[in-house]
This record gives C-alpha cells, sequence and structure tokens, in this order.
C-alpha cells in the first residue's frame, strides 16, 4: 500500500500504488494550476467506514510514498473520470478504476462506480 502523507499534521491516506498514482496525476495538474480543492474519499471499515475529505492547496506539502519500485500502467479513462469529478463543486471525489471503456454516463456523480476504502492514520 502506497500513502498520501498531508502536510505536516502527519496524516497518512494509504491506498494501492497503482490508485495512488493515478491520484498524484490529478492532483498535480489542479495544483500547478494553481487550484486549490477538496479531496474525498470513503474510509476502511478499520477506521469507522465513513468519508473523509482534506483541502488540497499548493501551500500545503504533500508526499507519495509508494510501496512498490514500478510506475503502473496509466488508464486514460480513469484520470478523465477523477478530472471531471476534480473539476466539479465537491472537488476530488476518488473513485475507483472503471471496467471498460467510460461513455458519458459514467461521468460525474451517481456514475455507478464504486469506491474503495482508503485508510487514514
Amino acid at each position: 500500500m502506497g500513502k498520501l502523507i498531508y502536510g505536516s499534521s502527519g496524516i497518512e491516506i494509504e491506498f494501492d500504488d497503482r490508485t495512488l498514482t493515478h491520484l498524484q496525476i490529478v492532483i498535480a495538474a489542479k495544483l500547478r494550476r494553481r487550484e486549490s480543492f477538496f479531496f474525498s474519499w470513503k474510509d476502511d471499515p478499520a477506521v469507522g467506514d465513513g468519508r473523509s475529505s482534506i483541502w488540497l492547496d499548493a501551500s500545503i506539502p504533500l508526499y507519495f510514498k509508494y510501496a512498490g519500485g514500478r510506475v503502473p500502467a496509466i488508464n486514460r479513462d480513469w484520470l478523465e473520470v477523477l478530472t471531471a469529478s476534480s473539476n466539479g463543486s465537491g472537488g476530488l471525489q476518488f473513485s475507483e478504476e472503471p471496467r471498460g471503456p467510460v461513455t458519458p454516463a459514467t461521468h460525474g456523480t451517481g456514475n455507478g462506480l464504486t469506491t474503495t476504502p482508503a485508510t487514514v492514520r
């Protein structure tokens, strides 16, 4: 499991390396443009089975720590889904990698995509 370490708070959010790579691409693109936004995800049942959100801004240091040494293949469809979400009023809403081709019906909220819980420590 990889980790997104949020600012100086020491909050560690665990995602598998493939997921973390896709999130890093989307988050970096927004922060390069100096866009601040919320990032939200469903918590793992081990930490309460709720939802969490963090505010992301270019002034807040982020550290992406990967468990493995290989960079995974990038799924452009997943990047499109995550990017579309990040541009909405609710900010980046994490969703699991889509299965099969992405169509306009699978974009946005209530898109039928499932969410993978994240562990926050």
